[in-house]
């Protein structure tokens, strides 16, 4: 490999980059990152008319993916949400469950 990581390590470091993920969807927000991932472009663009909406969704999807493998309170995953400004919290209550 070009950077100096052998090909065993990058398939490891896949593996766990994919381990991680599956976590986070058999999680205890399961529903919730369905939710997420069903929302439409269109949808998210209702929101805001500029670029920061998908960067902020792209975000939320991370947070939620986290507090569901980490089983996560749902008051402690609210407040995350909430730090990230008023936009993802908008995002967020188009999903039931998560503000």
């Amino acid at each position: 490999m070009s950077n100096g990581q052998s090909l065993d390590d990058l398939e490891a470091e896949l593996d766990a980059i994919l381990k991680k993920n599956h976590e986070a969807f058999e999680g205890k927000y399961k529903k919730q990152i369905e939710g997420l991932l069903g929302l439409s472009r269109e949808e998210i663009d209702k929101l805001t008319p500029d670029t920061t909406d998908i960067e902020t969704y792209d975000k939320l999807i991370v947070v939620v993916k986290n507090a569901s493998q980490r089983d996560m309170a749902i008051a402690d995953l609210r407040n995350r949400i909430k730090k990230m400004g008023s936009l993802a919290m908008k995002i967020a209550k188009r999903i039931p469950g998560l503000l």
